[in-house]
């Protein structure tokens, strides 16, 4: 049995790592606010955004626009994975990174290649690892602005307009709610591949000026560029949920060893005491 001292010296350690697991839940907690507020508040934008790219795409040719219309024959598949630069989120990245590969297990015997372009040291170096192509990777967009999905969304057009991709897909974490985070795979281009069915658009009439196709060459970066920032604040969301639930347990965790090296202390001063008195009277007899 562990000595009085050496038990002491792990509740010692152990009370060390409940206030730090204590302080990373409450600091996730009050992110988790802000990042759930924003990725909420893209949701309905983007309701409305979708809404308005059907009713401009219906009724034109696919070849209207190079980001619009699907390749005959896609031949280079580009994934963009969305992690977190830190751990300590429990199974979140892991699970993203699983839907990843799981798309690429999918995808592999119709494209001739398929690179990777990662958001998230976690998914940079998990990929690096497995020695999967990586042209392109960020890390440091734990807050996700509008200008960090502008760059990310240009370098996948310009991949795709120059030919080095065919089709980009997008995997990030979802959020549901602080105990939920759903890996989602969303294809953003060819952009007729991010519409709902048509059963599902709305039954709205929209007048264009001066013509749909103008529109839909303005919107339809835009339309790109928002689909990024919507995996980038879901991602960040999901990231301060799983982090703020797997801190919880942890503190959680540490109050139980805590009781439980308490217990084994008392129990061994115990034994210690009774020793001591055991000691005292076979030396009172002696006498």
């Amino acid at each position: 049995m562990a000595t009085i001292r050496e038990i002491k010296n792990r509740v010692t350690a152990i009370k060390k790592t409940q206030k730090i697991t204590s302080a990373m839940k409450m600091i996730s907690a009050a992110r988790l606010a802000r990042a759930q507020q924003a990725a909420e508040a893209s949701r309905a934008y983007g309701a409305k955004l979708t809404e308005i790219f059907s009713a401009a795409a219906a009724g034109l040719e696919p070849d209207v626009n190079p980001l619009l219309m699907p390749r005959a024959n896609p031949k280079k598949l580009d994934i963009l994975v969305v992690t977190s630069d830190r751990g300590l989120c429990g199974a979140f990245n892991s699970n993203v990174i699983k839907q990843a590969l799981a798309v690429i297990r999918e995808r592999i015997d119709r494209f001739d290649s398929i690179s990777v372009i990662s958001v998230g040291r976690r998914g940079r170096d998990s990929f690096r690892r497995a020695r999967i192509d990586m042209p392109r990777s960020w890390i440091g967009l734990s807050s996700p602005t509008q200008a960090h999905a502008n760059e990310i969304a240009a370098y996948l057009m310009e991949r795709f307009l120059s030919g080095a991709s065919d089709e980009v897909i997008v995997v990030y974490g979802r959020f549901v709610s602080a105990l939920t985070q759903t890996p989602t795979r969303v294809t953003v281009i060819p952009a007729l591949a991010a519409l709902p069915p048509a059963s599902a658009a709305p039954a709205v009439a929209y007048e264009f000026e001066p013509s749909a196709e103008a529109l839909l060459a303005s919107v339809l970066p835009s339309m790109i560029e928002f689909m990024v920032l919507r995996a980038l604040l879901e991602n960040a969301a999901s990231e301060h949920g799983a982090r703020m639930t797997s801190m919880d347990s942890a503190t959680e965790n540490t109050k139980e060893l805590i009781r439980s090296f308490t217990l084994q202390m008392n129990k061994a001063r115990q034994s210690q005491i009774t020793t001591e008195l055991t000691e005292i009277v076979a030396g009172a007899e002696a006498l």
